[in-house]
């Protein structure tokens, strides 16, 4: 017996619009995250229509996820408050 997921009516690429909607940002957000490869997506057709894989967005959303806990832990750490190391201390 094999774990798989409900199909769903998307199916497994979604346009620049399905991204958005998931993710309750414009399209223009959504087009911003492609266009600078922080979320990956492939261009299908001769006019170049992007698609992002159901399973990368739900890694993404994921990434993202712990990005945010990892903050939040490091905000209530002890170094916290310890200045980061800045590049004039190398000029």
């Amino acid at each position: 017996m094999t774990d798989s997921a409900p199909s769903s009516p998307l199916g497994r690429f979604l346009t620049l619009a399905d991204t958005a909607e998931i993710l309750n940002v414009t399209v223009s957000q959504a087009y911003a995250l492609v266009r600078t490869g922080e979320l990956p997506a492939i261009k299908i057709g001769g006019s170049g229509h992007w698609r992002i894989e159901r399973d990368v967005l739900e890694s993404f959303i994921a990434a993202k996820y712990e990005e945010s806990r990892r903050a939040a832990l490091w905000g209530q750490s002890a170094f916290a408050d310890l200045p980061e190391i800045g590049a004039e201390r190398f000029i």
